[in-house]
């Protein structure tokens, strides 16, 4: 295992790359505060605070910190964990008009609540939080997300008086505290030491917070011990100049009851405060312990700093002196002597020079420190500052900001390059391109809740939309489009840098007592230092480091690491050689697959043709100094090599326990971990990605300088040429490999294709459920290594580490994390055996990441051949290329004996009746085609299974039972019939023959059904349909709707085409069943779809195109598809019932009658005679019958005039009609009959306004018949003013006047009962009215006749009579009223 660690460490940023603004505010003010003239400002600070048990896996504070920023009056608070996610874990406190003070920050634990100091520079604050073991008092933790102390803050009242409390003030007080201090003393009081401008300490005590009790303030100074239970003391020292003794920084610890307070003064002298017996009792020089300090002392110490630490023998102290040009570190030791006497022993000092000191940090043997150099770079240091050599510091490799410009390569677009760089997870932070993002845009609006991909599309819109606005030509070149979005993308992301180097602003150092994790506190995120693994740090150390180093832990030889380090400067050498150009290219051939050796030989070339600097004859001096340069480059390969023989993703022993089971799923669980350990892999394949990259091409550099620097001659380079570079160019091609799935994001998955993914695996038996992401943030990209770490390796790595140490061991963050790393590489080795990541990612629908994978491994890896030939298949069975994924399957096929992954698809039990795993194999990826849907491939897949199945019966008859009920589902009979005569086993070959019997009977393929030879199964097919035919279902399985159909379309065909009465008498019973077939199903499905009118079938093997003569036949013609419900098939019945009745009276009429509509079947009826089922036609189909009334009244008529034979006649068809009122005698003739049937038929079918009667007296009156008495007094009922004006039509004017007089006298009230009046006229009844019209053009024609004078006076004295009873029933009527 490659995890051969340096003394050097690595910044790995821990980017929140959330955009939504997850701090609640709270604010606190006090009254009676207002903001302080002269405007104090301090630097911003951070600090953090770790639990106590933050080192025990069984703890719930295990890996658990607190840090947090102060800028001015606000103080942010973040609580953060590395095992699980902690939710409303961040408050910003808002502290009105109050700044804080440097170092007033500070975090104490007690047993059951976590209590927070915050010092400012008018009032002091404490915040009483639940401690994280009250909240969880159950030992067994199982959530993926917990809640953090700060859940609750809001629920606490700041302002008061427990909480809150004002620095008592005095007249004239000078300026405000420059630093402070705090801390909880055991009975839980709450002290504040504050540095006096005036010189001294001011202790503000506030009582525990579940007491009551008054504010106490001490005040520690020399020139008085006094108690001062308000204000500050006045100073002596009034003016410019501050005091000796002002505090410039400020430290406590209790010891032995007593409370010591440490004061770093501006004298550059540390003092010793007893604040229980409120003395001095140290003070000491630090200048005594600064060699060449002459000048010092003039001088007043301004940016010193001073940190305890407890030691095995004591207390630990360390000084720093901020002395221009040279700052020094100062370890004393706290030693007590009798009498309460206390001294300090010099243990160290330490020199370094750097310039600014942000902070530092003391544990029990180190000093960490963060300094700003003058190009405002970070640079982080450490040192044992017991034992070391020559007082050197050791390295640790910060994390160099974004590049200034970004390369881009002729071949890329310039959008797409920038987003890139832009949204890699390595160099910006969202809150950098949101700020970015808002100044760009020139907006006030603030963007606050965007998701990741929602911000790279603002960015896009953002930037184009400024391109496209400066754009003032409508066309120019590409070249010229190119340029500007170079010269836009570039504006924007000098922006983007600009912000992420404020973020990116150090403030602070923490060191963890308990488990050594060091965190680098930055103005907008938090880093991790990590431990440097060996080879990384050869290849990072700066070159003062590098020179200077004699040995390494690689090797154990001295020899050989002294040609290390040797090879490895060589290798800086060709690395500051390699033009950014050249490093593109050779990247772009890993990209696309290329020889990395050809690659290096054209690096090599241009390195040769530029060599302008002579850097080819410096690589060659100092490889002449290598004395075994082929040792060197294996121990290089070897400790780079994360080949392994162990299998790293084995289960491992199960760890005994419940709970310790609980702590190690969690173990490193939590975002912020997950974050840090992929990034700390990226960082590693990046950085031996380059390394493998240069010693590829200083290979080949030895190559071409042969014997010139070889010792060994030809025998080494024949070792070089086929054994090192051929392993050098695999590393390389491994560690791209690595290097480009660390960055790779992974993909959001539609909940669709979740589900179809889901049930893949169901049908593999892989996985019951896909690993999918729980605790992944919507607004976090996500790299596909993160998924895979999250999902899968954790656990696989954890295991893996608990079963090979005590589980009880305290956690070590620099053991931990580089086992965790190394581990997590190896999982991801593509030349280990283990397949873990591919099938994460098929596990989690990452199907594109996934071919890219495989794409990126084929040329060079050896290693799980068929497994990724597998995946490929899976990757395009999800994208829908099934002939592809049939191929990618077929190829895996040949390795599945081979391979681990391949095995386990054919473990399953139902798996293990096939021969040999290949067949167990083709099983299962017949399940899964069949599960997807692609029956054509299950039948190309189970064709190829059959030729491996060949001394396997059983196997046969199952694949050859899959192919028959492919083909049969999709509709090849033939085929399935093949299959199903193939099949080796008989009772197989009978239910296929049953399935096939069946389907093919329920598609009505009856002829293909026949067309089979059924050889020696003749007897099993006819037992089969006659078992069918019994076993149906008589309710369920009616056909009565087809049926129906099929009676309806007999009939309509029998109307067509044989129009006798035999054909009519058979279309009435094919409507008579076809009604009786729809009556017997529910009426909302009582309906059939009208057969087409001279319907065209199809013949078997006819030709689409042409038709029986060889001509192209006509496009078809669309046709409207009509509904026929109950009622309509009712009307046809009642047609062709009457069609048949026609054709039994009068046969000539059969021929016409069978196609007739209607409406001429009424007037074929009215013809013959039969005028009941005529007027039942008319009543069904709601015609007028008008025609039939006239048809029977012109027959009335014949039989009146016409003699004997006519009378023998109508007696056939007055049979037909039935007249059930009527009693036949001996002496009713014919015509009477005819005229009692008339009667009837209008007293049967009354009509509105007469008509009936109206068009029987137009017909009689027009062949000049009169009237018979009974019809005038029946239409005299009705409407007797429509009878007067049909005797003027014809000139009948004496039955006019007649019907005149009669209707006066009706209204006069004589015989109105026959006139249908219900009362005649009176002043008490209903008006009523005379025909006036008609009866003035009566009296106009009686008039000019000298003939019907008489009956002209006659018919004007009556109507003279009538109006005079009309007025004087008018004037009573008005009297009455």
């Amino acid at each position: 295992m490659a995890a051969v660690l340096e003394r050097s460490f690595l910044e790995i940023c821990g980017f929140e790359r959330e955009t939504m603004h997850r701090f609640r505010d709270v604010t606190v003010k006090l009254p009676g505060v207002s903001a302080l003239p002269g405007g104090v400002k301090f630097p911003d600070s951070a600090g953090a605070f770790h639990y106590e048990e933050s080192g025990t896996l069984l703890s719930v504070t295990s890996n658990r910190f607190i840090h947090w920023c102060t800028s001015g009056d606000r103080v942010q608070l973040v609580e953060q964990s590395l095992d699980t996610n902690l939710l409303n874990n961040a408050v910003r406190l808002q502290l009105s008009h109050c700044i804080v003070l440097p170092g007033g920050v500070h975090v104490h634990e007690t047993l059951n609540n976590v209590v927070i100091l915050v010092s400012t520079n008018q009032s002091v604050h404490r915040l009483v939080l639940p401690h994280p073991s009250r909240m969880y008092r159950s030992e067994l933790v199982t959530e993926l997300h917990m809640q953090s102390i700060f859940t609750d803050v809001g629920k606490l009242s700041l302002q008061d008086p427990s909480h809150s409390v004002l620095i008592p003030s005095s007249v004239g007080q000078a300026g405000s505290p420059s630093t402070s201090t705090a801390w909880l003393s055991q009975s839980g009081e709450a002290h504040y030491a504050l540095a006096s401008p005036a010189g001294g300490i001011m202790v503000v005590s506030l009582p525990p917070h579940d007491t009551q009790g008054s504010v106490s303030v001490v005040e520690l100074k020399r020139s008085s011990m006094m108690q001062r239970l308000s204000g500050w003391m006045p100073s002596s020292i009034r003016g410019e100049q501050s005091p000796a003794d002002l505090a410039l920084s400020l430290a406590v610890r209790e010891l032995e009851e007593d409370s010591f307070i440490f004061a770093l003064c501006q004298d550059h002298k540390l003092r010793m405060w007893s604040f229980r017996e409120q003395a001095c009792l140290l003070e000491a020089d630090m200048l005594d312990y600064m060699p060449a300090c002459r000048g010092l002392k003039r001088l007043s110490g301004q940016g010193h700093r001073l940190r305890l630490s407890p030691s095995p023998s004591g207390l630990c102290l360390c000084v720093y002196l901020a002395v221009p040009q040279r700052g020094q570190f100062t370890v004393l030791q706290l030693v007590s002597t009798d009498s309460s006497r206390y001294s300090l022993d010099h243990v160290s000092s330490l020199f370094t020079t750097q310039e600014t000191l942000v902070d530092f940090a003391l544990t029990s043997t180190d000093i960490w420190a963060v300094w700003v150099d003058d190009s405002n770079t970070t640079v982080v240091k450490y040192i044992d500052f017991e034992h070391n050599t020559a007082g050197q510091w050791n390295q640790v490799f910060v994390q160099p900001p974004p590049e200034e410009e970004v390369h881009i390569g002729v071949d890329q677009d310039p959008r797409e390059t920038y987003l890139e760089v832009l949204f890699s997870p390595l160099h910006f932070t969202a809150s950098a391109i949101v700020k970015a993002l808002q100044i760009y845009r020139r907006g006030s609006e603030r963007i606050t809740d965007l998701s990741w991909d929602s911000l790279k599309k603002e960015v896009t819109v953002a930037v184009e939309s400024e391109l496209q606005s400066s754009v003032t030509e409508f066309e120019f070149s590409q070249e010229d489009y190119r340029q500007l979005q170079v010269e836009f993308w570039s504006k924007f992301y000098a922006c983007c840098l600009q912000y992420q180097e404020v973020q990116s602003l150090p403030l602070g150092l923490t060191v963890s007592q308990n488990t050594g994790l060091i965190c680098l506190l930055k103005k907008g995120f938090v880093s991790f230092l990590l431990p440097c693994f060996a080879v990384d740090h050869l290849y990072l150390s700066y070159d003062e480091y590098l020179f200077s180093e004699e040995e390494t832990p690689i090797t154990e030889e001295p020899e050989l690491g002294r040609d290390v380090l040797q090879l490895v400067q060589c290798l800086r050498l060709v690395s500051d050689a390699v033009s950014g150009e050249m490093a593109y290219e050779m990247e772009k051939a890993l990209e696309h697959l290329q020889s990395p050796e050809r690659a290096a030989d054209l690096v090599l070339e241009n390195m040769l043709s530029n060599d302008n600097e002579n850097v080819i004859e410096d690589i060659q001096n100092k490889l002449q100094d290598i004395r075994n340069p082929m040792g060197a480059m294996m121990v290089l390969l070897r400790e780079m090599d994360l080949e392994t023989d162990s299998d790293v993703g084995g289960e491992g022993t199960l760890v005994p326990g419940l709970n310790l089971r609980i702590s190690l799923s969690q173990l490193l669980g939590s975002s912020s971990a997950v974050s840090v350990v992929c990034q700390a892999v990226c960082h590693m394949t990046m950085t031996r990605t380059l390394f493998c990259r240069d010693l590829l091409i200083l290979q080949k550099l030895y190559l071409r300088f042969g014997d010139n620097v070889f010792l060994g001659g030809g025998a080494q380079l024949l070792q070089l040429q086929q054994d090192l570079i051929p392993r050098s160019s695999n590393l390389l091609s491994s560690y791209y490999l690595l290097k480009h799935i660390s960055q790779s994001l992974a993909s959001s998955v539609p909940i669709d294709i979740i589900d179809a993914n889901l049930q893949h695996l169901t049908v593999l038996e892989l996985s019951d459920t896909p690993a999918l992401s729980t605790n992944r943030s919507v607004l976090s990209p996500q790299t596909v290594v993160e998924l895979f770490y999250q999902t899968a390796a954790r656990k696989l790595i954890i295991s893996q580490i608990y079963s090979q140490q005590q589980s009880n061991a305290p956690l070590r963050w620099s053991h931990m994390i580089s086992n965790v790393v190394v581990l997590l590489a190896q999982l991801l080795w593509p030349s280990n055996p283990g397949f873990q990541f591919p099938e994460c990612l098929m596990a989690n629908c990452q199907y594109t990441q996934l071919q890219d994978y495989v794409r990126l491994i084929g040329p060079w890896c050896q290693v799980n051949i068929g497994s990724c030939r597998f995946m490929l298949g899976q990757c395009y069975l999800a994208n829908g290329e099934g002939q592809k994924a049939l191929q990618c399957f077929q190829e895996a096929a040949t390795e599945v004996e081979k391979e681990e992954f391949l095995l386990k698809l054919t473990g399953s039990e139902e798996e293990e009746a096939a021969s040999t795993p290949r067949l167990q194999y083709y099983n299962k990826v017949l399940r899964l085609l069949e599960d997807v849907g692609l029956p054509e491939l299950v039948i190309q897949l189970a064709s190829l299974a059959i030729t491996e199945a060949a001394s396997d019966a059983n196997s046969q008859a199952a694949l050859w039972t899959r192919i028959f009920k492919h083909h049969l589902d999709l509709g090849h009979n033939s085929e399935a019939y093949e299959a199903l005569t193939q099949n080796p086993d008989c009772s197989m070959q009978l239910d296929c023959l049953r399935q096939l019997v069946v389907v093919l009977c329920e598609r009505s393929q009856l002829q293909d059904l026949v067309q089979f030879s059924y050889v020696n199964l003749h007897d099993e097919v006819v037992g089969i349909i006659e078992s069918r035919a019994r076993g149906l279902d008589l309710l369920a399985h009616n056909y009565y709707e087809k049926a129906g159909t099929v009676m309806f379309e007999f009939g309509m065909r029998l109307g067509r085409e044989v129009r006798t009465h035999l054909g009519l008498q058979k279309q009435v019973n094919c409507y008579l069943a076809a009604l009786n077939c729809l009556r017997l199903i529910r009426p909302e499905y009582a309906w059939i779809v009208q057969p087409t009118s001279g319907a065209v079938y199809e013949r078997p093997g006819a030709s689409p195109k042409r038709n029986s003569d060889g001509e192209f036949s006509s496009d078809p013609v669309k046709h409207q598809v009509d509904i026929l419900e109950l009622k309509d098939l009712e009307k046809e019945y009642i047609l062709s019932r009457s069609r048949l009745t026609l054709a039994q009276h009068h046969p000539p009429s059969a021929a016409i009658a069978g196609s007739a509509s209607a409406v001429e079947m009424v007037a074929l009826l009215v013809q013959t005679g039969l005028f009941d089922s005529a007027l039942s036609i008319c009543q069904t189909f709601k015609l007028n019958l008008t025609s039939v009334f006239e048809g029977l009244t012109f027959k009335c008529i014949k039989l009146q005039f016409r003699g004997e034979e006519s009378q023998n006649e109508a007696w056939s068809w007055l049979a037909a009609n039935q007249l059930s009122s009527v009693v036949n005698t001996k002496e009713s003739s014919a015509t009477d009959e005819a005229w009692q049937l008339l009667a009837s038929y209008l007293d049967r079918y009354p009509s509105a306004n007469g008509q009936h009667h109206r068009c029987v007296i137009n017909k009689l009156l027009s062949h000049g018949v009169p009237l018979p008495d009974w019809l005038i007094k029946s239409y005299k009922e009705v409407d007797a003013a429509s009878l007067l004006r049909l005797y003027l039509n014809f000139d009948l004017l004496d039955a006019a006047a007649e019907l005149v007089l009669e209707y006066v006298d009706a209204l006069l009230g004589r015989g109105h009962q026959y006139f249908g009046i219900e009362s005649p006229l009176s002043a008490t009844s209903s008006s009523v009215w005379l025909p006036y019209t008609s009866i003035d053009q009566l009296l106009q024609t009686l008039s000019e006749t000298q003939t019907n004078s008489s009956i002209y006076i006659k018919v004007r004295d009556k109507l003279d009579d009538y109006h005079k009873l009309v007025e004087q029933t008018t004037k009573r009527r008005l009297v009455s009223r």
